[in-house]
């Protein structure tokens, strides 16, 4: 599993026009988090990469989303499985079928949302357009 971590004051994701998912935090930043799950992944890689997103200390101040009160906007991202290393085409064998994945996305959110967390999201499987402004910048990338 992999994820993209962005620290944002804010983001949304935009299906056929209308906005699914958005975050707006200009005080304390926010967590974009892009997410690929691949067909590999240990059972428990989804905890691992909801507790980064909620501990990882990354936001203003060295804070993390727990700590700020902040905000994510959770994205199904397939495409951070690729692979690139051979041709002009990536590979996607190594992402896990829709059938897999989207379960496990909705883990994560149910996660943060346990913890407390105000979680936005994507549309699993849509063709989203995604915004976002980089505060910092500042993006890391998880790897459970």
């Amino acid at each position: 599993m992999r994820a993209v971590l962005t620290r944002v004051s804010r983001a949304s994701v935009t299906v056929d026009g209308e906005v699914v998912g958005a975050i707006d935090c200009p005080d304390t930043g926010g967590i974009l988090a892009l997410v690929g799950v691949g067909r590999g992944d240990a059972d428990d890689a989804w905890r691992t990469v909801a507790h980064k997103i909620a501990e990882l200390r990354i936001l203003d101040g060295e804070r993390s989303v727990t700590e700020a009160g902040a905000a994510v906007l959770l994205v199904s991202q397939f495409t951070l499985l690729g692979r690139t290393a051979k041709g002009r085409r990536p590979s996607w064998a190594d992402a896990a079928p829709a059938e897999v994945a989207e379960p496990v996305i909705e883990r994560i959110a149910a996660e943060l949302r346990s913890r407390g967390i105000h979680v936005e999201q994507g549309r699993f499987g849509a063709m989203m357009d995604v915004a976002s402004v980089n505060r910092g910048p500042f993006t890391v990338l998880v790897e459970a």
